[in-house]
């Protein structure tokens, strides 16, 4: 006489589950990515190639029309070393200035934020699409 068992252990995995929570990741992922900005003032860079590892920076950005920014903040010409200096002397390390200036801005205001750096002992770091 030979008996049979009634329960049987079938050896299939449900995806299902597995599939809601790969999806739910996903749209979790898309929209976490658009809260995401760069904390910057949208200006046409230059291009070239190079790349820096300097992540503690202060940004100066020249827009086309001829107006000096200390991160975001809107400052004028003729009191951008002093902010400038203000605002590194809470840098630790080296302290460096990330310029961003615009394609049509002229070489002068370029040389003039490189100029305050040179006097101050300031590291610069160009900044150009890739």
């Amino acid at each position: 006489m030979k008996i049979e068992g009634r329960n049987k252990v079938k050896p299939e995995f449900n995806m299902s589950s597995m599939t809601d929570i790969v999806f739910l990741l996903l749209i979790f992922f898309m929209l976490a990515s658009t809260l995401v900005t760069t904390n910057a003032i949208d200006v046409l860079l230059p291009s070239a190639t190079g790349k820096t590892t300097n992540k503690k920076s202060v940004a100066v950005t020249i827009s086309k029309d001829l107006t000096f920014y200390i991160d975001n903040n809107t400052i004028l010409e003729r009191n951008l070393e002093l902010k400038l200096l203000e605002v590194l002397s809470t840098e630790d390390g080296q302290p460096t200035i990330t310029l961003r200036a615009e394609e049509s801005v002229p070489i002068s205001k370029v040389a003039f934020v490189m100029d305050i750096a040179n006097r101050n002992k300031l590291k610069v770091i160009l900044a150009v699409k890739p």
